[in-house]
């Protein structure tokens, strides 16, 4: 069982990454994260100030934050648990002017596309520009067949987690699903669509077989 479900996922990777290369990004495929950490640990220790996105993946199932070659790294983290409105704010600003942004993806389709829904706009800025590199790091749950099963994965699936965890007062926090509210907490409010590499951005993506983040 095992076996056929590596199988599966290193096709629909492949397929994926095919056409994140057509696309103009740089983009490679790993079976495991500690393989992906390794590679994305080299990455990292070519820059000084590092930017980090909203993710799940990043902050809690890969812990990159975490780990050794983090240390002695400017990092611009807005997901700190005991800063004000106004650090956040300017943490968001500067990340997207770092030297490498790190996030992930809420969907990507098998045509090479990257979907994001956004609160703020800052994540999916960091990923269009500013940064001298952007990478981005994904689960095999993120690839979807095309933009519209993304939008609907991301109302589905990753904002209503989103708002459970960030704990804010809308229907999709409790009732699981969207419901195209119109609640002032409302955290779907930019919709990025990334169709091809933006000139100039250095963007890679790198896909996970596993499941990871929402």
């Amino acid at each position: 069982m095992l076996e056929i479900k590596k199988w599966h996922n290193t096709t629909l990777a492949e397929k994926t990454i095919d056409s994140l290369l057509k696309n103009g990004f740089r983009a490679s495929y790993y079976e495991n994260s500690n393989t992906a950490l390794t590679y994305i640990d080299t990455i990292i220790s070519e820059y000084n100030v590092i930017g980090i996105g909203g993710s799940m993946t990043i902050i809690k199932d890969l812990k990159l934050l975490e780990r050794e070659v983090m240390k002695n790294k400017i990092i611009l983290n807005h997901n700190l648990p005991d800063i004000t409105p106004e650090e956040k704010h300017e943490i968001r600003k500067k990340q997207q002017t770092s030297d490498l942004f790190i996030t992930s993806s809420n969907a990507i389709t098998e045509d090479g596309k990257l979907v994001n829904i956004d609160g703020v706009g800052n994540r999916v800025n960091a990923m269009l520009f500013g940064p001298k590199k952007t990478v981005i790091v994904a689960g095999i749950n993120k690839i979807v067949k095309n933009v519209d099963d993304g939008i609907n994965r991301i109302k589905r699936i990753a904002s209503p987690m989103n708002a459970r965890r960030l704990g804010v007062n809308t229907p999709c926090a409790t009732l699981g699903y969207c419901t195209d509210c119109n609640s002032p907490q409302r955290i779907c409010r930019v919709i990025s669509i990334i169709e091809k590499r933006p000139i100039p951005s250095n963007i890679e993506i790198i896909l996970i077989g596993e499941n990871l983040g929402f």
